[in-house]
């Protein structure tokens, strides 16, 4: 028997869902509360689970899932959605993109914000990664420095990274970055 991660109840055949970008193995009752992640056959190996809703987060997808859900068959066919699917991600390097832009059309901090109707301190935190631009602020930036701040938008490391290193292999020294 295994716990739910949810409620905590004891469960015999426990589902594996994401809820809030978080992928729980939880009761069948906590289990409406997020979208069913579909476990790869046999054994885990490094990629161990796929979200069903990676193959159909479009809208027509969701209209086929929801018509036959409510066709008369089980409430087990319908899918709720979860909202963090459809989420961009903001890219590591975002303070980075936004120095470099800004520098590279000769506008100092004070006068972005300007441009940008914000506060001078709010860039500072920005670009030194203290903070992360909400959905208002993001979309300001990408639109006055003509940058994109999302994860999907390659940049130049993000480059290197797909390439791998001569041995095939990534290690821990290619990935950290000393702070001294």
């Amino acid at each position: 028997m295994v716990q739910c991660e949810m409620c905590g109840t004891e469960t015999g055949q426990p589902k594996t869902v994401k809820i809030e970008g978080a992928e729980l193995d939880v009761c069948a009752e906590c289990a409406e509360f997020g979208t069913e992640v579909r476990q790869q056959s046999s054994s885990a190996s490094s990629t161990k689970y796929s979200t069903s809703s990676s193959s159909g987060s479009g809208s027509s997808g969701s209209s086929s899932q929801s018509s036959s859900g409510s066709s008369g068959g089980g409430g087990s066919q319908r899918r709720r959605r979860d909202m963090f699917d459809q989420m961009d991600e903001v890219a590591q390097d975002y303070d980075s993109r936004i120095r470099q832009a800004r520098e590279s059309r000769g506008l100092s901090q004070e006068d972005l914000a300007k441009k940008l109707n914000e506060k001078a301190s709010l860039i500072r935190k920005l670009e030194r990664g203290d903070v992360l631009p909400s959905d208002g602020v993001q979309r300001k930036l990408e639109r006055e420095l003509d940058i994109s701040l999302v994860e999907g938008a390659a940049s130049d490391e993000e480059t290197e990274w797909s390439s791998g290193s001569s041995s095939g292999g990534t290690t821990l020294g290619d990935v950290v970055k000393r702070k001294d």
